[in-house]
């Protein structure tokens, strides 16, 4: 749960780096916090037809910003561009490039994007 907090307080930072680490612990919590604002659409009769309502759009809403933060400074930390973001709009080869490349390891040395978070 620190890692998901420690995101939320970098709201808007696209600087830096992000070990592997705090990208994944993010992701898990992101994933379980989505999936109780899914239930509770689905609880309270606000889904639609797809399963997620009001409460699911807030959320994923309120966390696009720090969402995509997190995944820039991931990038930033094996080296790559925040730009490299963008590839995900490539159906189907973009997410396997970019799962790809937010399971690399992080680059050893300090980078353009900062020192090695890990130390």
């Amino acid at each position: 749960m620190n890692w998901y907090l420690k995101v939320l307080n970098k709201y808007a930072e696209f600087s830096g780096r992000a070990r592997r680490k705090e990208y994944w612990m993010f992701l898990l919590f992101h994933s379980i916090f989505i999936f109780v604002a899914m239930i509770l659409d689905n609880i309270f009769g606000i889904a639609g037809r797809q399963g997620y309502g009001l409460i699911y759009g807030i959320y994923s809403l309120a966390l696009f910003i720090p969402t995509s933060a997190v995944s820039v400074r991931r990038l930033h930390d094996v080296g790559k561009s925040g730009w490299f973001l963008l590839i995900l709009l490539i159906p189907l080869i973009g997410a396997i490039w970019f799962l790809v490349v937010v399971c690399a390891d992080s680059d050893p040395e300090d980078n353009k994007y900062g020192s090695n978070p890990k130390i």
